[in-house]
C-alpha cells in the first residue's frame, strides 16, 4: 500500500494546476512530534511506500529527520518534488537518511513552457539539475509529468529524456481539475486524445526498460491487458483501497484530487481513520454506478474516483464518463 502526505503547503512555485493551492505554510502544521505519531500510525495500518510531498516538502527544514524516522519504522520514504531545492548536499543528506527515490516535476521538453506553467524563473534548468545532483549522490529519481492539451505531443519525448538522464522511471499525471486546476479545466485531454495517449504510452512502455506508470487515468489497465501486458500493478485507481492522502493539518483524503475528509489525525489515529472511515469503506465496495459499474474491467481498472465525482455532482461512486471504452 502507498500514502502521500502533504508535509506542508509552502512551495517556492505558483503552478497552474496545484490541488493544494500551495504557496504559503498553512496555519497549525503538523509539527515534528505529530509528524513522527502519524508516521509511526501510518506503519501500523500496514503501509510501505510513503511519499513525502507537499507544497514543496524540501522546504520543511526537519524533512530529514522525518525521512530517517520513516525508514526506522520499515517504510520506503520516497518524495514528490519540483526538483530546485535539490543540492547536491540535499541529495547526499536524503540519501544518507534513507530516501529510495525522488519523483521531480518535469512537463515540458520547452524550458519556457514548463517555467510558464509553474511561475518559476529557471525552473526548468533547476529541476534537471536537482535530477543530475540526485544521480551524482546514487540517489534514484523519477520523472513526473503533468499532461494537458498544450504538452500531449511531448510526453514520450519526455519519457527519452527520462532514459537519457538516468531516470528510474516516468509517471505521468492526467489533469484532474481540483484546486488550482479549476482554473484549466479546458486544459484536459478530449476523450479520444486521452485515449490514444493512453496508447502510446503503452506503446512505449514495451520499447524502453525504464517504468512508465499513468496516474490518474486507471483505464491504461485495462489497455495494458487488450495488449497483453503484465504490467506489476494490481489496479488502476487506488484511492481508499491502497491509497489516502493526508494534508498539512492532518485531515486524511481517499486521494489528493477528492476533497473529501474522511477524519483527521489530530482526533483520531490514522490507523483508526484508515479501517474505519465511511468514505474508505464504500470506495471499498466497487459498489460503481452507471459504465463502471458493469465493466468487465472494474475491478483491475475502478474508473477515476475523483473524475467520477467531479462531473457527477460529488458522488465518488459514478462513473468515470471521461473513459471511452
Amino acid at each position: 500500500m502507498i500514502i502521500s502526505w502533504n508535509t506542508t503547503n509552502a512551495c517556492n512555485m505558483h503552478c497552474g494546476h496545484c490541488y493544494r493551492d500551495a504557496g504559503v505554510k498553512a496555519k497549525d502544521e503538523l509539527n515534528t512530534e505529530e509528524a513522527k505519531n502519524l508516521l509511526s500510525e501510518i506503519a501500523k495500518a500496514g503501509f510501505k511506500i510513503m511519499i513525502f510531498s507537499g507544497g514543496e516538502p524540501l522546504t520543511r527544514p526537519d524533512i530529514t529527520e522525518l525521512t530517517a524516522f520513516a525508514k526506522t519504522k520499515g517504510m520506503v520514504p520516497v518524495f514528490g518534488t519540483n526538483g530546485t531545492l535539490i543540492t547536491p548536499r540535499m541529495a547526499k543528506d536524503l540519501k544518507e537518511a534513507g530516501a529510495a527515490g525522488m519523483g521531480i516535476s518535469l512537463d515540458s521538453m520547452d524550458k519556457e513552457k514548463h517555467d510558464t506553467f509553474r511561475c518559476c524563473t529557471n525552473g526548468w534548468e533547476k529541476a534537471v539539475k536537482g535530477m543530475v545532483n540526485c544521480r551524482e549522490a546514487g540517489l534514484a529519481f523519477q520523472i513526473h509529468t503533468t499532461v494537458m492539451e498544450w504538452n500531449k505531443h511531448e510526453i514520450i519525448d519526455i519519457t527519452d529524456f527520462a532514459v537519457e538522464i538516468g531516470a528510474k522511471g516516468h509517471h505521468i499525471f492526467f489533469l484532474v481539475p481540483t484546486g488550482r486546476g479549476k482554473k484549466i479545466e479546458d486544459e484536459s485531454l478530449e476523450m479520444h486524445d486521452y485515449e490514444s495517449l493512453l496508447e502510446n504510452i503503452m506503446k512505449k512502455q514495451k520499447e524502453v526498460s525504464i517504468e512508465i506508470k499513468p496516474t490518474c487515468a486507471p483505464q491504461f489497465m485495462r489497455i495494458a491487458s487488450e495488449m497483453g501486458m503484465n504490467l506489476r500493478f494490481g489496479r488502476g485507481c487506488l484511492a481508499g483501497t491502497h491509497y489516502c492522502i493526508i494534508s498539512p493539518v492532518g485531515d486524511v483524503q481517499p486521494c489528493a484530487f477528492l476533497n473529501m475528509a474522511a477524519g483527521n489525525v489530530r482526533k483520531t489515529p490514522f490507523s483508526e481513520i484508515w479501517q474505519n472511515s465511511e468514505v474508505f469503506k464504500l470506495l471499498r465496495t466497487m459498489d460503481y454506478k452507471g459504465r463502471c459499474g458493469s465493466c468487465k474491467y472494474k475491478v483491475k481498472c475502478g474508473g477515476c474516483r475523483a473524475r467520477a465525482a467531479y462531473y457527477n455532482n460529488g458522488d465518488i461512486m459514478s462513473e468515470d464518463s471521461c473513459c471511452l471504452y
